[in-house]
């Protein structure tokens, strides 16, 4: 009709081809571009390697949060039947050892003669003094260190470590023992109670000569104090620090809230049915059970007809506070950074169409 039988040419090779598998080109979202009417430029290969780098960084980031893991609080009220409370004390006052009293009475009427359990070390002020200025010069770092360890990767690292109190600095040759280091760790009733350190004669109604008012000096520095296993590493709230006072007759207050608490990364760890000191230490490389606490304190001079001294009023919460760290899963983990490096490139792409 046209001249193309004449030359053997068909017409139909000139329009689309009819057929089922060239029906499916109407439904393509990916339509291509011919190699012959692109073109390539530095500047598309800057935008590609930026787009690449971007992608290759948040990819990592993904990564690292992926392993780094989240941490979830779960409250609840704890379970089981509890019995005995430790407590781990490490204190020094400048006084001597014979004249200090150490008592500890609980809402159940036990009262327990702490002093004869705790060791006596006669020490030097001086000694501790230094590390006071130490501390005080430090106390931004000692909070950050607290925020630290209610991390669980953090506690979990210093649970591995050694329980057991430092040594008493040695005294120089001919250096009178001025001061006295209390330390060590008893056992008590899991209920309210209160942690008295008095004057010889002095509180409780004992026989013995009172101590003369003039060698009252109630100053102290807390190197530890907590509950439940012993974990020198970690600092709780009243953990390093200190007070001083030049009042003979001086009362110090601390009111302590004592929360059972789990660190864990297991999904479901087992708590023990009873929570004495023996179950705490029968806990996985992956759990730690123990204590954390809220302390809040007053101090104030008195008159000589009150009691001057250390006062430790302590209340066990009923609940139990479970911290656990969590990873999500591999696929989830896969899904993230595909949608991170498809969002990067997709996005870049019609940036620099425009």
């Amino acid at each position: 009709m046209n001249g193309f039988a004449d030359h053997s040419l068909d017409e139909g090779a000139f329009g689309e081809k009819k057929g089922f598998s060239e029906g499916l080109r109407t439904f393509d979202a990916f339509p291509k571009t011919k190699p012959t009417y692109t073109r390539r430029s530095s500047t598309g290969g800057y935008t590609t390697f930026l787009l690449i780098v971007v992608s290759t960084v948040l990819s990592f980031t993904e990564l690292r949060r992926w392993y780094s893991g989240h941490e979830t609080h779960l409250f609840s009220v704890e379970k089981g039947v509890s019995h005995e409370l430790q407590i781990n004390l490490d204190i020094v006052i400048p006084m001597l050892c014979s004249d200090l009293h150490i008592n500890v009475q609980d809402a159940s009427g036990d009262r327990i003669l702490a002093g004869d359990m705790l060791t006596k070390d006669a020490t030097n002020w001086k000694q501790w003094d230094e590390r006071v200025n130490t501390l005080e010069r430090q106390g931004k770092d000692l909070a950050k260190e607290q925020e630290e360890d209610t991390h669980v990767g953090h506690v979990l690292g210093h649970g591995r470590e050694k329980r057991r109190f430092k040594k008493t600095p040695r005294l120089g040759r001919g250096t009178p023992g001025t001061s006295c280091r209390v330390y060590g760790s008893l056992e008590g009733n899991k209920v309210q109670g209160d942690f008295h350190i008095t004057a010889r004669g002095h509180g409780y109604m004992e026989l013995g000569q009172h101590l003369d008012h003039s060698a009252f000096n109630f100053s102290h520095i807390i190197n530890e104090l907590s509950f439940g296993p012993l974990y020198p590493s970690l600092l709780n709230p009243l953990d390093k620090t200190y007070a001083t006072t030049s009042a003979n007759f001086y009362k110090y207050q601390y009111y302590l809230s004592v929360v059972p608490t789990i660190y864990t990364r297991t999904p479901s760890p087992k708590t023990p049915s009873t929570t004495s000191h023996s179950n705490m230490l029968s806990t996985s490389s992956d759990t730690i059970i123990t204590n954390q606490y809220a302390v809040t304190s007053q101090s104030h001079e008195v008159n000589e007809r009150s009691v001057p001294g250390i006062f430790f009023k302590f209340d066990i919460e009923p609940i139990l506070l479970t911290i656990r760290e969590e990873r999500g899963g591999l696929l989830a983990l896969c899904v993230r950074i595909v949608n991170v490096v498809s969002g990067i490139l997709v996005g870049g792409g019609w940036c620099y169409q425009l």
